[in-house]
């Protein structure tokens, strides 16, 4: 029996209240679109972009870097557009009150794109290991290699260091998307870019700053 002076419906009642209480998908939706970007968000487009920044300074490119930050950079583009369109369309006047969280990741994204498209990591980090790169071509006679399995010179791990009429190719670890790549120094003359030059097997060139150069085996 239940107890003196309770009401039977009070569970049902309050279930029903609980029931009812659950927003649907659309609510969700709307109450997230609300916010602007918040803590996570703005943080993860900005170590996306530091991501996307190494790819490029690696001759080449990075295959393991490019795949995440191409998958990365997709999903919170995704994100950032259905969040901003939400809120265009049903709360538009919590737009203007946090504008600067509202435009910090595009402003990233521009400026890692725009950094990438000048090839200023690269040259950068090229430039910067210039030195130490430039003290293992010395001593090293026409067609000799030297194996470096891996050892760190100038923020680039090598795998091998060779002279080929009169250049010196660095071969970089983890260098390409697809196949080898490295650096190249030629101070004699200036490189041909984007074609095979003769001598120089199935290299193709690509001017970075200076005499050196960034080649990818094709």
């Amino acid at each position: 029996m239940p107890a003196a002076g309770s009401d039977p419906s009070d569970g049902s009642v309050a279930k029903l209240i609980e029931l009812a209480g659950k927003p649907t998908l659309g609510e969700r939706l709307t109450e997230w679109g609300s916010r602007p970007p918040g803590r996570l968000y703005i943080p993860a487009c900005g170590v996306l972009g530091l991501v996307l920044l190494f790819e490029d300074s690696v001759p080449g490119g990075h295959l393991a870097a490019f795949s995440f930050g191409l998958a990365g950079g997709l999903f919170l583009a995704a994100m950032g557009a259905l969040r901003f369109g939400i809120a265009l369309s049903v709360a538009r006047p919590v737009i203007r009150p946090h504008w600067l969280r509202w435009i910090c990741p595009p402003l990233i994204a521009a400026t890692a794109l725009g950094l990438a498209v000048t090839g200023v990591p690269l040259q950068a980090r090229v430039l910067s290991a210039a030195d130490e790169l430039l003290s293992l071509r010395e001593g090293l006679t026409e067609g000799e290699r030297v194996g470096l399995e891996g050892a760190t010179t100038g923020s680039y791990a090598l795998r091998e260091v060779s002279v080929s009429g009169g250049i010196a190719h660095y071969a970089v670890e983890g260098a390409g998307l697809f196949t080898p790549a490295g650096l190249a120094h030629s101070p004699e003359e200036d490189l041909p870019e984007g074609v095979f030059v003769p001598g120089q097997g199935s290299r193709i060139y690509e001017h970075v700053d200076g005499d050196w150069y960034v080649w990818v085996d094709h």
